[in-house]
């Protein structure tokens, strides 16, 4: 790896969820220490993290302390706007990259893109309207599940489809934002697999 992160190292971590939590904890086990930047008080990370600057996203002066303390920026999750990492981008480096978070950002350009590479994925067609969701039923096929492009995690944002009646409610239930109404698919297995990329471009 290249210029790997000294021993001893600040890591900040935007957002101070769950995955903050145990983000913080192997941080710890590494000899790095952590600094959560998180709107709300009492949140999971903030219990085990070194530091924790409680501000809300849009609170530039807040960023740029946060930035200035730490060594190095990562995300907990994707919903991050994207002036903040303007701000933090001028004075930290932000792993993964701000491409990376673009992508995952929107569940219909990241359908996209990973269709672009090659990779099979459950059927699926963009929906901003009842009528496009009528022809992406059309295309896709039911049972469905109906979802927002963004800001949608642990089934919220998610509307189940099972049979035609269920259109127009689960287009009244997205509140008018872009969607992606994603097939069923057929599996024996569900394997988790985790790549980390160095800045040099190693794998492991």
């Amino acid at each position: 790896m290249t210029n790997p992160l000294a021993q001893g190292s600040t890591i900040g971590i935007l957002g101070g969820g769950q995955l903050g939590r145990m983000l913080s904890v192997a941080a710890a086990r590494l000899g790095f220490k952590t600094c959560v930047f998180e709107p709300a008080g009492d949140c999971p990370a903030s219990h085990v993290a070194n530091y924790h600057l409680q501000a809300s996203y849009e609170d530039e002066s807040a960023l740029k302390k946060f930035a200035d303390s730490v060594d190095v920026i990562t995300y907990e999750f994707e919903n991050i706007p994207t002036s903040a990492l303007d701000t933090l981008e001028a004075i930290r480096p932000i792993h993964p990259s701000r491409e990376a978070l673009r992508i995952s950002q929107d569940r219909l350009i990241e359908k996209d893109f990973l269709t672009n590479l090659g990779l099979t994925v459950a059927p699926y067609a963009p929906v901003n309207s009842e009528a496009d969701l009528r022809a992406a039923v059309a295309k896709v096929g039911l049972p469905a599940i109906l979802k927002t492009c963004r800001f949608g995690y642990d089934g919220k944002g998610q509307a189940r489809l099972e049979t035609e009646a269920d259109i127009a409610p689960a287009w009244e239930a997205m509140a008018g934002a872009p969607s992606v109404l994603e097939g069923f698919i057929s599996f024996t297995k569900e394997i988790s697999i985790i790549a980390a990329r160095g800045p040099s471009g190693e794998v492991s």
